[in-house]
C-alpha cells in the first residue's frame, strides 16, 4: 500500500492519534513550565520547593498509571477518552484556582496523569495495536500531534500572559480539551474493542507469543530497558523545567534561548519521521543500541556550549533522540512481547516513564539549592545516557533471537 492510500485508507485513526498526543500537551512539563514564575512568585517557593512539589504530584501519578493504563485493553478508546478528558479539563480548572501549595500538589498529579500519563498512552496504544505493518509510520503520524502542540502552545499561551492572567489561560486550556471530545466521539463512531483489534492483526512477540504483564516483568529484558525508560523523561523533563536557571547560568537572554526551540522542534519532527521509516524497514531490535547516545552527545554539547550557536547545535541533537522517543518505545513492546497485552505493558512501562519525569526537575531542583547548577550537572547526565546505552544493547542483544523469524 502506498503513501497516499495507507492515508486515506487510515485517515480517521491516525488522526485520532494525533489529536490524542496534542491534548496531552496540556499535562506535558513543556506547557506546565511556562508558568513556573508565576506559579513560585504566587506561592513564594524555591527552585527546590517547586521541583519537589513536581516530584511528587507525578511520582502518584505515575503510581496510578500502572493500574489506570491497564484499562486500555478491556475498553475502547472512545470510552476512555470521554472519562480521561474532562479529567484533564477539571485538573486545569484546578490550576486556575488554586489557593495554596497543598493544592498545588493534587492538580499537578492530575494533569499529570490525565494529561502526560492518560492522553499520551491511549494515543500509543492505538498505533501499536491498530497497525503492524506500518506501525513505525502510524506512530509518526500520531506524535506530530504533540510536535504540534510543543510548537505553538508555549508560543500562544506565553504572548497570552501579557494580555490576561496566567489563571485565565489555564481555563482557556480546560476548554480547549472539551473542545476536542466532540471531535474524538465523531473520528471513532467505527472503532473496534481493543482485543477484537488485536484478535485482528496479532502480532507475537519473543518466542511466537503474546506475553502478559507479571511475565515481562520476569523477564531480563525489561530490566535492562528501565535506565532507558527513565532517562529521556528523567533529564529531558529537567532541561526544559529548569530552562529559566540554566539560561540564566550561561548569560543568555530567555527570549534568545527559546527563540532556539523551533530548530529543536524541527529536528524533532524529521527524526520522527525517519525513526518510524527504520522501524518498519528493520524493526526495532537494531535501533533501541543506538536510541541513548543522541541524548548523551545533545547534553554534552549543551554542557560545552558557550554560545547560542553552539546551544542550537545541542538542542538539535537532542532532538533526534526526542524524534526516536515518539515511536521506538512503542513499537519496541509490541515487537518483543506482542500486542496483545499492550496496554497494560505499556502502562508499566509509561509509569516508569511517568516517574522519570517525577525525579528529574526534583533531582536537578535539589541539586540547584546546594549550589550545583543546572550546567553543572549535564556532564553526569550524558554519562547517565551513555551507560544506559550498554544496559539496553546487552538487553536486546540477549533477547533478539528469540523473535520471530529470528533463525
Amino acid at each position: 500500500m502506498g503513501l497516499l492510500s495507507f492515508l486515506r485508507g487510515n485517515a480517521p485513526f491516525l488522526l485520532v492519534g494525533a489529536l490524542l498526543s496534542f491534548a496531552s500537551s496540556f499535562g506535558q512539563t513543556f506547557f506546565i513550565s511556562i508558568f513556573a514564575g508565576e506559579i513560585m512568585e504566587s506561592f513564594s517557593l524555591s527552585d527546590g520547593e517547586w521541583g519537589l512539589i513536581y516530584t511528587v504530584g507525578t511520582t502518584i501519578s505515575a503510581i496510578t498509571m500502572v493500574w489506570a493504563g491497564a484499562l486500555t485493553d478491556r475498553y475502547r478508546v472512545r470510552a476512555l477518552a470521554n472519562v480521561v478528558g474532562p479529567g484533564l479539563a477539571l485538573a486545569c480548572l484546578g490550576m486556575a484556582l488554586l489557593s495554596g501549595p497543598v493544592a498545588l500538589v493534587f492538580v499537578i498529579f492530575a494533569l499529570r496523569l490525565f494529561g502526560q500519563g492518560l492522553f499520551s498512552h491511549l494515543s500509543i496504544v492505538a498505533m501499536a495495536r491498530w497497525f503492524v505493518g506500518r506501525r513505525g509510520l502510524a506512530l509518526s503520524i500520531s506524535s506530530m500531534g504533540f510536535a504540534l502542540g510543543q510548537a505553538i502552545l508555549p508560543v500562544v499561551f506565553a504572548a497570552g500572559m501579557v494580555w490576561i492572567g496566567w489563571r485565565w489561560l489555564w481555563v482557556v486550556a480546560a476548554l480547549v480539551v472539551l473542545g476536542a471530545l466532540p471531535i474524538l466521539a465523531r473520528l471513532l463512531r467505527a472503532e473496534r474493542t481493543p482485543q477484537a483489534a488485536a484478535d485482528a492483526t496479532p502480532s507475537a512477540g519473543m518466542d511466537n507469543r503474546h506475553w502478559t504483564r507479571s511475565e515481562v516483568l520476569r523477564h531480563p529484558l525489561f530490566w535492562f530497558s528501565v535506565p532507558l525508560l527513565l532517562g529521556p523523561p528523567a533529564w529531558g523533563t529537567a532541561l526544559f523545567f529548569q530552562q529559566v536557571h540554566f539560561a540564566a547560568v550561561k548569560g543568555w537572554a530567555l527570549v534568545d534561548y527559546l527563540a532556539l526551540m523551533p530548530v529543536f522542534t524541527a529536528v524533532s519532527i524529521a527524526a520522527t519521521f525517519a525513526s518510524g521509516a527504520l522501524i518498519d524497514r528493520f524493526g526495532t531490535a537494531r535501533l533501541m543500541v543506538f536510541y541513548m547516545l543522541p541524548f548523551a552527545i545533545g547534553f554534552f554539547i549543551l554542557w560545552q556550549a558557550e554560545g547560542l550557536v553552539m546551544a542550537a547545535l545541542g538542542l538539535a541533537v537532542f532532538g533526534i533522540g526526542t524524534g526516536a522517543q515518539a515511536t521506538l518505545p512503542g513499537s519496541y513492546w509490541a515487537e518483543f512481547f506482542g500486542t496483545r497485552h499492550i496496554g497494560s505493558i505499556k502502562a508499566m512501562a509509561g509509569a516508569i516513564m511517568v516517574f522519570g519525569s517525577a525525579i528529574g526537575p526534583g533531582i536537578t531542583g535539589w541539586l540547584i539549592d546546594t549550589g550545583l547548577t543546572f550546567e553543572d550537572q549535564l556532564p553526569w547526565i550524558s554519562l547517565y545516557f551513555c551507560l544506559a546505552a550498554l544496559s539496553i544493547a546487552l538487553g536486546v542483544a540477549a533477547a533478539q533471537r528469540r523473535l520471530p523469524g529470528a533463525a
